[in-house]
């Protein structure tokens, strides 16, 4: 029969079985298995490297209150620079 339920089968089957605390390996994993030297932060520079993080006093920091904030100011000094740069030249 399509689309029929089967009844009395064994209930149990459906339980998830006890779970490791987390601070040990599963048995199917073993030390041998991986690279002799785990490197731990292993693509930290490549992230530094495609960043870009400044980190601000605290009082420069209190007049901004988000990140686009202090983008739009900077946009409008280097614009102001740029202004002065071609005036000069002329």
């Amino acid at each position: 029969m399509i689309g029929a339920v089967q009844r009395g089968g064994n209930a149990s089957c459906m339980k998830k079985g006890k779970r490791p605390n987390g601070k040990e390996l599963r048995q199917e994993y073993k030390r041998p298995d991986f690279p002799r030297r785990l490197a731990r932060g292993k693509y930290a520079s490549r992230v530094h490297a495609g960043s870009n993080v400044v980190r601000l006093d605290p009082e420069i920091a209190s007049a901004f209150p988000t990140s686009e904030a202090v983008n739009e100011a900077l946009s409008m000094i280097l614009k102001a620079a740029k202004n002065a740069r071609v005036s000069k030249g002329r």
